[in-house]
C-alpha cells in the first residue's frame, strides 16, 4: 500500500527505450562506461523481458564486488532504461556534487533519524510521474557471506517499495568478482570476465501494509532476499545455505570493508 500522499500521482505515458534515446546527462556517462565494460567483460542478460520497458520500478540486486553498481547499471542501460541509485542526502548539499547527482536523477535518502531510509516526497512523486527506475541494494553493503551468497537484508528496499507502491524486480548476477575481486578496488582485466545477470519476476508484496508497519517491512525484506537468492542459485547451479549470513553474529561490521 503506497503512501496516501502519493495516491494522486500518475505515471506519464512513455514509449519503450525513451529514457535511453532522449538526450540527457546519461549520454555523457554512458559514452565512456559502456564501451569500457564491453571490452572488459562479457555481460550476458537473462530474462530481459522481466524489466519493465516503461513505468517506475525498483531493482534489488545482490552485492559482492565494488564493481557491481556499474555491472547492473550497464545491464539496465542496455535494456533501454536509465539506472538511478539512492545517495546520501548530505551529498546533495555539496556544490557541484549535488548538481551532478541531480542532473542524472540520483535520489537523496536519509541515513539516520526518524526518516531513515525514506526519500523526499518530491523525489517519490517524480519517480512515479516520470516512470523512473531505482536500484536499491537490500543488503546495504557487500555481502560478508564467505560463499558470496546474499547476507541478511536491511529494510531500505522494502521501505521504499511500500512507500511508493512500485514493483520490486529482483536481480542476481555472478562473475563480477572476476573483473574486480571481492573487497578490492582494483580491476583485473585479464582474462576477460564473463558475467551473468538475471532478472526475476516482481516480488509480491500486495498483501502487506504500510511502510510504518515493522512486521510488513520484515516480511517484505525476507521475500526480496529469498527471490534474489533463488535467482543466484539458478546462475550458480548450487544451493544457498539454509540460514542467511548475519554479520553481527560473526563479529563483522555491516558496512565498509571487512
Amino acid at each position: 500500500m503506497a503512501d496516501p500522499e502519493l495516491a494522486g500521482t500518475r505515471t506519464k505515458p512513455a514509449k519503450p527505450y525513451a529514457e535511453k534515446r532522449r538526450p540527457s546527462a546519461w549520454w555523457f556517462l554512458a559514452a565512456p562506461i559502456v564501451p569500457f565494460m564491453r571490452a572488459a567483460a562479457r555481460i550476458r542478460i537473462r530474462n530481459p523481458e522481466k524489466l519493465p520497458a516503461t513505468g517506475p520500478f525498483i531493482v534489488t540486486p545482490n552485492h559482492m564486488s565494488n564493481i557491481d553498481p556499474i555491472v547492473v547499471a550497464v545491464a539496465i542501460w542496455r535494456l533501454g532504461r536509465a539506472p538511478r541509485f539512492l545517495a546520501k542526502a548530505s551529498l546533495f548539499t555539496i556544490p557541484v556534487v549535488g548538481a551532478a547527482l541531480r542532473s542524472v536523477g540520483q535520489i537523496p535518502v536519509e541515513r539516520g533519524g526518524a526518516s531513515r531510509g525514506a526519500i523526499p516526497l518530491s523525489s517519490a512523486k517524480r519517480i512515479i510521474a516520470e516512470g523512473q527506475g531505482v536500484i536499491v541494494y537490500p543488503e546495504g553493503s557487500l555481502t560478508r557471506d564467505p560463499g558470496l551468497w546474499p547476507m541478511r537484508g536491511k529494510t531500505g528496499a522494502a521501505r521504499l517499495a511500500l512507500q511508493l507502491g512500485l514493483p520490486v524486480i529482483p536481480v542476481a548476477h555472478w562473475g563480477a568478482q572476476g573483473l574486480m575481486p571481492v573487497n578490492s578496488k582494483k580491476l583485473r582485466l585479464r582474462p576477460r570476465a564473463h558475467i551473468e545477470v538475471v532478472f526475476g519476476d516482481p516480488v509480491d508484496l500486495s498483501d502487506l501494509g504500510r511502510v510504518a508497519d515493522r512486521a510488513a517491512l520484515n516480511a517484505a525484506t525476507d521475500r526480496i532476499m529469498a527471490a534474489i537468492t533463488g535467482l543466484l542459485e539458478g546462475l550458480r547451479g548450487e544451493t544457498a545455505p539454509a540460514e542467511r549470513w548475519d554479520p553481527l553474529q560473526h563479529g563483522q561490521s555491516e558496512t565498509g570493508t571487512f
